[in-house]
């Protein structure tokens, strides 16, 4: 008798793409095993600023981040929670006459895809939003998109996943990963386990899972740079962002800002925000929204994420593996596509295809191997 404990998928790394993927293979009656090195939704899907935002994405985002958008709206019934999950709108503001033209060409562009961008300036702008500084001369605002607390949906989508018949596991990592021409033959700690499908969504670390199978990208850690204020009146209305980055802020209904800009440090295993980072980004902020002049500051923090170097996410087969799939590599902007990807790998384990258009995040962009078709489950 076998020693090996199998399941029909694996998906190494507990983060809001694996989580979301257990759970909408669990729904499918298909047979998963979740393994988190550390706790679920602990890393940057936990500890990311919480935008739920399709303002500003590239084209070939927008179909994929429509669809995830879909998905947010939905939370309660898929994991029991709202997350507070709140649509406030983003309003992406210009601080000079170039942005303001960069806002109307991405608005015409979006609204092909079905996305509504309106774009603002003037008095019509100044009085729309008396809160803003003087620093901001318009903006555009894509009133469906809003923010989340990713410390509650996170760990939620895994904890659904659980209810849902997944196997989920953490501070379990994976190790001898091979693929033996049938399955995956691993360790999960020190179990040996097996697999039809391995799903990689392994975040900042997802090189080690693709270098077992020859195909690692280059992909750098980076160490997003965030921080809270103390409890204030209401006054942010929106999901807030900057064109061109480097200040971007929310106001959570107990009063709480969060603010988030520039790099903090780390070393590829652990991040820490930047002091110095931290006192800049405060001062832009403060000329967009001159609430925050007085505001006491209560906690500050980074985490690790994987950035690619064209900005978008890795996500499909491998080029190297049968039945093996790739979903990380998000750069700071995973949070709100996450759940539409764990639905878009759900489709590829078993349809075989997925409707969502994904080709621009073929692995192929950064490695020359040949592709390997797979079959679906059925």
């Amino acid at each position: 008798m076998s020693d090996t404990r199998h399941f029909q998928v694996v998906i190494a790394g507990g983060g809001l793409v694996g989580a979301s993927a257990a759970l909408a293979l669990a729904r499918n009656g298909v047979s998963v095993g979740l393994f988190e090195r550390r706790f679920c939704g602990a890393q940057a899907s936990g500890v990311n600023y919480g935008g739920v935002r399709t303002h500003g994405r590239s084209a070939e985002q927008l179909p994929l981040a429509m669809r995830a958008r879909r998905v947010w709206s939905r939370l309660p019934e898929l994991i029991g929670i709202d997350g507070e999950f709140v649509v406030s709108g983003h309003l992406r503001l210009a601080r000079r006459d170039s942005d303001l033209e960069a806002l109307h060409a991405w608005s015409a562009m979006a609204l092909e895809f079905g996305v509504e961008s309106l774009v603002m300036h003037g008095d019509a702008f100044r009085r729309r939003y008396p809160w803003l500084g003087k620093a901001a001369i318009g903006g555009a605002l894509c009133a469906s998109d809003g923010h989340a607390n990713p410390r509650l949906v996170s760990p939620g989508f895994a904890a659904a996943a659980r209810r849902a018949g997944a196997h989920v596991q953490e501070q379990t990592a994976l190790s001898d990963l091979s693929f033996d021409g049938r399955r995956f033959q691993m360790r999960a700690g020190s179990e040996r386990i097996s697999a039809d499908w391995l799903i990689n969504s392994a975040g900042a670390w997802a090189n080690t899972v693709a270098g077992a199978f020859g195909e690692t990208v280059p992909m750098k850690p980076i160490y997003p740079n965030m921080w809270v204020t103390e409890p204030l009146p209401r006054f942010i209305e929106h999901n807030l962002g900057v064109y061109g980055g480097g200040v971007y802020a929310r106001q959570v209904e107990r009063g709480n800002c969060v603010i988030g800009g520039g790099r903090g440090h780390g070393d590829g295993e652990y991040a820490q925000p930047s002091t110095a980072t931290t006192r800049a980004v405060m001062r832009d902020a403060c000329a967009l929204l001159p609430g925050l002049r007085d505001a006491l500051l209560i906690r500050t923090w980074s985490g690790v994420e994987g950035e690619t170097p064209d900005n978008n996410p890795i996500i499909g087969l491998s080029n190297t593996t049968p039945r093996l799939l790739h979903a990380f590599g998000f750069s700071g902007g995973g949070f709100l596509l996450a759940p539409g990807v764990g639905e878009v790998l759900a489709e590829l384990v078993t349809d075989g295809a997925t409707s969502t258009p994904i080709e621009a995040f073929a692995i192929g962009r950064f490695t020359q191997s040949s592709v390997h078709a797979a079959l679906p489950i059925k």
